[in-house]
């Protein structure tokens, strides 16, 4: 789909979303594709809630999620979901909100990276300590892209 933050490829396996790529994608990285289906319904109501997100109409998704990951990045994600629409976690807070020390930080850096659904898991709102942007997998300015439309949406 196209978004304001680009072209995005969702995939989906066994009825879940599994992974939204930022392009340019990377088709030749091992993992097995099968035909494009934009008629899953998944897929369908998937493109539908970004739309709404990125019409500032939707706060919260709702839909089936299945990110391949560790244990640990698994937990992380799922405090990604508890940061609220338009609000901000450092890489140390989710560290304690996971009863980890400050020095998890890193850790919980790393796993924040491998977040295979970002937007509808909100990497985007992980920043540093200090406030600023840090690293994102699509880019720094995706990532202040995705906080600018949650905070126009509140104001």
């Amino acid at each position: 789909m196209d978004s304001p933050i680009g072209d995005l490829r969702i995939v989906e396996h066994g009825g879940a979303v599994s992974a939204i790529e930022f392009s340019p994608f990377r088709d030749h990285d091992g993992r097995p594709r099968g035909d494009r289906d934009d008629t899953v319904p998944v897929l369908v109501e998937t493109v539908r809630q970004l739309r709404a997100y990125f019409e500032r109409d939707l706060k919260e998704f709702d839909l089936p999620l299945d990110p391949a990951g560790t244990d640990f990045q698994k937990s992380v994600w799922a405090q990604l979901v508890r940061i609220g629409y338009g609000e901000t976690a450092s890489y140390g807070e989710i560290a304690r909100r996971l009863g980890k020390s400050n020095a998890a930080s890193r850790a919980v850096g790393l796993a924040n990276g491998s977040n295979p659904i970002p937007i509808v898991i909100p990497c985007h709102r992980v920043i540093g300590a200090d406030g600023t942007l840090t690293g994102y997998a699509g880019g720094i300015e995706r990532k202040q892209t995705l906080l600018e439309i949650e905070q126009d949406a509140l104001f």
